[in-house]
């Protein structure tokens, strides 16, 4: 089991950057906690929107079966200081997380980037931090790809849990949100993906309990090497 930390600057940017690999560590058994860094209260829509925004990331959160942490800082307001990396420190100490995913750094949202700076900071000890792309991310060649073939209808459900945003922007329409995924799948070579760029990605082999080692079924008799007689 794996613990696994999803940082977003504001509510719906974990569920498009990386809400396909969240249903996949879920249905692995692992831990997610998505931290959800401002209440987006200068996203679109009036007032009555923006106060409903909340909900509406508790309730795509309960959609994508992980927990869910508030940073408390403002939206398009948030600091490049060591609060914000004091912030998320805590939460990944509160969770053991290690693996991490948040924003890709070359981003044209000022919250972007600094949320995804400060996540460098406070995952600096950490094998595992991936970075996912937004609709304002700049520049963006990711080599790590997330099956989420099994996990497109989820993502999309966990989306429209999010209405007074999705109903007002085409960035996150759901047909742009499926083209991307087969775009990334095609090349990945898999039917759909969610693409990555790490910063740090440590593969570990070591066995699963109980599992044969690759080329070997269960049960299958060991040969001997050196063979007496």
């Amino acid at each position: 089991m794996r613990d696994v930390l999803a940082v977003g600057a504001h509510p719906d940017d974990i569920e498009l950057g990386c809400g396909g690999a969240l249903l996949a560590h879920v249905a692995a058994g692992d831990r997610v906690t998505m931290l959800v860094v401002t209440g987006g209260e200068n996203g679109p829509g009036d007032a009555e929107r923006i106060t409903g925004r909340r909900a509406e990331q508790v309730e795509a959160a309960r959609t994508l079966g992980v927990s869910l942490r508030w940073g408390g800082l403002t939206d398009c307001a948030v600091p490049t200081d060591s609060s914000t990396v004091a912030l998320i420190e805590s939460v990944l100490r509160e969770t053991g997380a290690g693996l991490v995913y948040v924003h890709a750094p070359d981003d044209s949202h000022q919250d972007h980037r600094a949320v995804a700076s400060a996540t460098l900071s406070a995952a600096r000890r950490l094998p595992r931090v991936l970075h996912y792309q937004s609709p304002s991310t700049l520049a963006f060649t990711p080599t790590v790809f997330v099956d989420v073939t099994a996990h497109l209808s989820g993502k999309l459900a966990a989306l429209r849990c999010h209405a007074s945003q999705v109903d007002l922007s085409a960035m996150v329409e759901p047909d742009a949100v499926v083209a991307s995924a087969r775009h990334w799948g095609a090349q990945a070579r898999i039917g759909y993906a969610e693409a990555f760029a790490p910063t740090r990605m440590v593969l570990d082999l070591a066995p699963v309990a109980g599992a044969a080692p690759i080329g070997r079924r269960a049960g299958d008799r060991v040969p001997e090497l050196f063979p007496h007689g």
